[in-house]
């Protein structure tokens, strides 16, 4: 028998789980391809189907959700199934920002997606847990895109995710971003309430455009920093977390972010390259939230990269809103 709680090892016989508090809630399918390290999800689900995963002795199906004490029997998986797995993700560690036994704040940089999928082998959540190996449980609170840097917020207990995931749907948790946008832009402070609608573009690309019939809700709190004679700096507060809000918004608004490659200003993003842009100026500056074990009150700060701080000095050198 496993060690209670433990990771499953494929190859090694009939194999016993029990769940514990970090496990309790979670699908049993989700729940074993993340202990079932290298095992493929479509074998996973194959002895799902098969009845051959019991817990507590009955068969289980993939939707089932579990609860702390469940024991969970695992048949013999052959090793050869595990190799004709997808290559392993590459362990990264990144600046770790605030840490402790129920939340991670990472520094995440321009680039790196945060989970694999949509051709992306693997993506900041998958090389986290690769560089983490004695983490038991590990999953990201919520997104950042690719292109957008900073902090980047995980929960290491399932607890603390359910907690935090309530503060984001009731509006508890607050997180600022500050982008460079083209143009002048007028006001100090504007709120923004335009619907989003995602759709998908003739040559298959996944984009968001602002739809007031048939969108759903988003609001952003702008807020001017500075402002030259071609560029403004912004801080967005996010009331609502919609996929690509603020790019889109701001895009609508007739102040597309510079470097943005989707719905960005094309011919301004090329031209600042010789400038130093070559990258979206998006950065995730901070977030704040009530830690869902202490009740405390946290803020976790990421500072501008060097390659955006280098061009918001040099393109707001000469006035400040």
């Amino acid at each position: 028998m496993n060690d209670e709680g433990k990771d499953a090892a494929p190859g090694r016989g009939v194999q016993w789980i029990e769940v514990d508090e970090d496990g309790a809630g979670q699908r049993i399918d989700n729940f074993l391809v993340s202990r079932l390290k290298g095992v493929p999800k479509s074998h996973v689900y194959r002895i799902l189907r098969s009845g051959e995963v019991r817990v507590n002795s009955g068969r289980a199906a993939a939707s089932r959700r579990l609860e702390a004490g469940d024991r969970i029997r695992v048949p013999p998986i052959r090793v050869a199934e595990r190799e004709a797995g997808p290559a392993p993700a590459p362990a990264l560690e990144l600046p770790v920002l605030f840490e402790d036994d129920a939340v991670l704040a990472v520094d995440k940089p321009a680039g790196l997606a945060v989970h694999g999928g949509s051709g992306v082998a693997h993506g900041a959540i998958e090389r986290l847990r690769a560089a983490r190996p004695q983490a038991r449980f590990l999953e990201l609170v919520h997104r950042l895109d690719r292109e957008t840097s900073g902090v980047l917020l995980l929960a290491k207990r399932r607890p603390a995710l359910v907690a935090l995931h309530g503060a984001i749907r009731e509006g508890g948790m607050d997180k600022r971003y500050l982008a460079a946008v083209a143009g002048r832009f007028r006001d100090e402070k504007r709120r923004v309430r335009l619907a989003l609608r995602k759709y998908t573009a003739a040559e298959g690309e996944r984009r968001v455009a602002v739809d007031e019939r048939e969108g759903q809700a988003a609001e952003t709190v702008f807020r001017r920093l500075a402002r030259s004679e071609e560029f403004s700096l912004l801080e967005a507060e996010l009331v609502t977390g919609r996929t690509h809000q603020i790019r889109v918004h701001l895009a609508h608004l007739g102040h597309p972010i510079l470097g943005d490659d989707k719905y960005g200003d094309f011919a301004l993003n090329r031209a600042l390259r010789p400038r130093g842009l070559r990258r979206m100026f998006l950065h995730a500056a901070s977030i704040v939230f009530v830690h869902p074990v202490t009740g405390q009150t946290v803020t976790v700060r990421s500072p501008l990269p060097p390659e955006l701080e280098s061009f918001r000095r040099q393109a707001f050198a000469e006035e400040a809103a």
